[in-house]
């Protein structure tokens, strides 16, 4: 049966000496290594983002995710609509469907795509053209659609434009991800007219990630960082809103949009209060994978984590994982690494850290490990997980009540 989730009653997570435990109990019969999806924690997180956007649509971030049927139980709840994806052709084959999963009707492609096979398919195909929309941010990238496939043979492809929403201070420099070249108000107006003069395309979406904002813990063990990364955010967000209303009214003068995308896990409260906003993305929140346990307005479930054995004891208060070496994305530090969820008091080895074929641990915690038991992590990022594993135990309770293959286990490598 498909997955559906349900507002949990209890919290467990929230009691870390039973949740783990519990977790643990019901999974062992598992062979390690291995991934666990908690149920109820990511239904919980699930209805929380929801409470969190304020009545806003989410549109689910696919990339956070990489479990289809993961992402089809959250878009069966109200309130969520529609697919970012991260690239085009995993939007092509989530809006395909297949026997088991339909397609889903609302594919926007987060970046731009230069995959000349896909734009074809793209192209030729009248319902995927429908159920897809592709990112742009400057004219050389319709040109280079056009180069693949003339106006004159194709279908009409619908268009998002990406508004860079970056907070950029004199005094502080540049503050957010390097994406799109469109800042202003009159940028956006201008690749706007110039979008909707080209034949074979519709504009039809606006977009703007404020990662400063959504992605950036505003809770970190330093408290005058935190001070500052909370003004930062604060200010930031002031900016933007009062630009992307500007650069939304512009757009909105040249071109009927049908959506106006911005946000993230991490700025929902914010985000949802602009008036020109109709929907938010969001996928992190889903799993809260580590990353996300140092934001003070809102605390995810930690419902995905995964698993490694015991293989060696190279001293009496050392234990040896097999693997660990799953390192997330982004600037190098201990922030990426996997963090040792359970048995508490562990702490990695500084001259090898999580390495590719083993992770030596010490602490109190694993002086009593010995070989053959099973240690717990949860990754820094959410949908990278996935990239690592074939499938999701699915838990509820004391037992295993589905098995989930990831877009790996599906045979699929997008990016």
């Amino acid at each position: 049966m498909p997955l559906s989730l349900t507002p949990p009653v209890a919290e467990q997570w929230l009691k870390p000496a039973e949740y783990w435990p519990s977790l643990h109990a019901a999974t062992a019969e598992l062979d390690p290594p291995f991934g666990v999806i908690s149920v109820p924690a990511l239904a919980h997180n699930a209805f929380d983002m929801l409470r969190r956007s304020s009545g806003i649509t989410i549109r689910v971030a696919s990339k956070s995710v990489r479990v289809r049927g993961v992402i089809d139980a959250v878009l069966a709840l109200p309130g969520y609509s529609g697919v970012l994806a991260y690239t085009l052709p995993e939007a092509l084959w989530l809006a395909e469907g297949d026997a088991e999963h339909e397609g889903i009707t609302d594919v926007v492609v987060g970046y731009p795509s230069v995959d000349r096979a896909s734009i074809r398919r793209l192209a030729h195909d009248p319902l995927l053209a429908s159920r897809i929309t592709v990112m742009i941010d400057s004219v050389e990238q319709l040109d280079y659609i056009d180069a693949v496939v003339s106006p004159e043979t194709r279908e009409c492809i619908r268009v998002c434009l990406e508004l860079d929403a970056s907070w950029n201070p004199k005094v502080l420099g540049h503050l957010g991800t390097y994406r799109s070249p469109v800042f202003t108000v009159n940028d956006a107006r201008t690749l706007a007219e110039r979008i909707v003069t080209r034949p074979g395309f519709a504009l039809v979406g606006m977009m703007a990630y404020e990662s400063q904002i959504a992605g950036l813990g505003n809770e970190p063990s330093s408290v005058l960082r935190g001070e500052a990364v909370r003004w930062i955010q604060k200010a930031s967000a002031g900016e933007l809103a009062a630009r992307r209303a500007e650069a939304v009214a512009a757009v909105r003068s040249v071109a009927d949009l049908e959506f106006v995308n911005g946000g993230g896990t991490g700025s929902l409260e914010s985000t949802s209060r602009e008036a020109a906003i109709t929907e938010i993305a969001a996928g992190s929140g889903l799993f809260g994978p580590h990353l996300f346990d140092h934001y003070r307005h809102f605390h995810p479930a930690p419902a995905a984590s995964f698993v490694l054995p015991v293989v060696r004891k190279p001293s009496v208060r050392m234990a040896t994982l097999l693997g660990g070496g799953w390192v997330a994305s982004g600037p190098p530090g201990a922030d990426r690494l996997p963090l040792v969820a359970w048995p508490e008091g562990t702490k990695m080895v500084g001259a090898e850290m999580a390495g590719e074929v083993q992770t030596p641990l010490t602490g109190e915690a694993a002086a009593l490990l010995a070989v053959g038991d099973r240690v717990w992590l949860r990754h820094t990022k959410a949908g990278e997980l996935s990239e690592h594993l074939d499938a999701f135990a699915m838990v509820d309770g004391d037992r295993i009540v589905d098995t989930l293959p990831t877009y790996r286990g599906e045979g699929k490598a997008f990016l």
